[in-house]
């Protein structure tokens, strides 16, 4: 079982999820964020901090994005045949052609998105900052 990164995410991109994942098995493209199922240890810590709604489990993707489970596979097939090693290609450039298909996603929503994630280690020392 695994977590599946959907459309919402495509230019978007907000990173929240790669902070928050103990495994490191989020990578970004170039417009969206994938899951690699061979390393997602279904943890469930991903999917509360997308801001929009991006992450899904498997068996809760909704229909009409079913086929990301798919587009999030094949990705990692496609780049651990082109690069090796895996961990090498953390970063790749390019997308699932699924993704490099859909026309620009924007909307007033995203527009309100925050772009800044914090690391776990500083998120633990901001009481100190601010004490009350």
């Amino acid at each position: 079982m695994t977590y599946v990164i959907a459309q919402p995410c495509v230019d978007i991109k907000d990173r929240a999820c790669v902070t928050e994942c103990p495994v490191d098995c989020i990578y970004e493209g170039s417009r969206t964020l994938y899951i690699n199922p061979a390393e997602c240890v279904d943890c469930h810590a991903c999917e509360p901090v997308c801001p929009v709604e991006a992450i899904f489990h498997e068996d809760d993707l909704p229909p009409h994005w079913a086929h990301y489970l798919a587009v999030n596979a094949e990705y990692f097939e496609y780049f651990d045949e082109a690069a090796s090693p895996r961990r090498a290609r953390r970063d790749a450039v390019g997308d699932h052609p699924v993704v490099e298909a859909l026309p620009p996603q924007s909307g007033p929503h995203k527009k309100e998105i925050s772009f800044f994630t914090v690391r776990k280690e500083e998120a633990a020392d901001a009481d100190l900052w601010f004490p009350s």
